[in-house]
């Protein structure tokens, strides 16, 4: 219980340091805005076409799609933060291809502060020279920045990982609680519930546990946004189908998503331990199954009925946490994406 403590407490600083990144950070929420982008263009190409069409409907070809947009989620995030900054097209893909290999996290650090570097290289330098140099010092520098964070990335997310497993050896009840809760919070969170359920190996009922809660946290996710009114009808769908997404608009408002995702996560775990102890045993053998649509198919395709039936139970709680979100959070002072991308706008004219 001690461990399970402990590795949720970390990812609590962990959320809260995105949170005061995107409100203290120069360009911050731009940023974001840039890292949700850079999911898009990977994880969600590699959730459809590697875990959906590639291994769960065997399209060879369409696995290879999705493994290649997949690996380089460093790169996209080394690339769309600085030109979200402001720094030119060249240079920005420039020192983007020098991570490749890194994940996510690690390329969108090195992105954000080479930016910086690469900008002071362009007013300094004389004309005609300033790509000699940007190649010379800011593409070495970028890499080894990322491969400076790499490991604590790693880490982190080994750290987080030791409560989902401790986690599963507990009580039914309290393991769908655990696992359902906190894979919801961090698939809203730019750690990303594929790269942690994918860095520790999860598999079995805790797979399952975590794939079907995130199923459900699309219907909560897109009840919840169009009740709060965070965004257009075009982000409260996008919500829904990959919260990276809109990872801008969660930072900005920590508490309520993280909270509602919690409790209809948690719900949703309770909700797979009861079908999988009383109707017929859940399992997922892949790792890296936490996400909505793919985890959903692979469960399905894996376990039946007793699979949809669990679906359908995470729909109506995850609907239910919703509401309760809702009811807790109605008269929070919120901020819209007009306000975080208006301002973002406004502050880089």
């Amino acid at each position: 219980m001690m461990q399970i403590l402990t590795s949720t407490a970390l990812l609590l600083v962990v959320l809260a340091l995105f949170t005061l990144f995107s409100y203290k950070a120069p360009h911050g929420m731009k940023a974001m805005g840039a890292l949700a982008s850079a999911a898009c263009a990977s994880f969600l190409v590699e959730a459809f076409h590697a875990s959906l069409f590639g291994q769960q409907f065997g399209i060879s070809f369409l696995e290879k799609v999705g493994a290649a947009n997949g690996s380089l989620g460093g790169a996209a995030a080394a690339i769309l933060v600085p030109l979200a900054l402001g720094v030119s097209p060249v240079y920005a893909v420039l020192v983007g291809l020098t991570v490749s290999g890194f994940g996510i996290l690690p390329g969108f650090v090195a992105g954000y502060l080479i930016s910086f570097v690469v900008k002071f290289l362009e007013k300094k330098t004389p004309a005609g020279l300033d790509l000699i140099v940007i190649i010379l010092i800011a593409a070495p520098l970028t890499r080894a920045i990322a491969g400076f964070m790499d490991p604590i990335v790693n880490d982190t997310l080994m750290q987080i990982g030791q409560a989902l497993t401790a986690a599963s050896t507990t009580s039914p009840i309290l393991m769908g609680i655990i696992l359902g809760g906190l894979i919801t919070v961090v698939a809203t969170a730019p750690l990303s519930s594929m790269a942690l359920t994918s860095i520790i190996g999860l598999t079995g009922l805790p797979m399952a546990i975590g794939a079907l809660a995130v199923f459900g946290s699309s219907f909560m996710n897109f009840v919840f946004f169009s009740k709060m009114k965070f965004g257009s009808k075009k982000d409260t769908i996008a919500v829904a189908i990959e919260p990276l997404t809109q990872s801008d608009i969660i930072t900005a408002n920590p508490i309520p998503v993280f909270v509602t995702n919690f409790i209809g996560g948690a719900l949703s775990g309770v909700v797979v331990a009861l079908v999988s102890s009383y109707v017929a045993p859940l399992a997922i053998s892949v790792p890296g199954m936490a996400t909505p649509i793919a985890g959903f198919a692979v469960a399905v395709g894996q376990n039946g009925t007793p699979a949809l039936i669990a679906a359908v139970g995470c729909i109506v709680v995850s609907i239910i946490g919703a509401l309760i979100g809702h009811t807790l959070f109605k008269n929070t002072k919120i901020l819209t994406a007009d306000e975080i991308r208006g301002t973002e706008e406004s502050s880089a004219a």
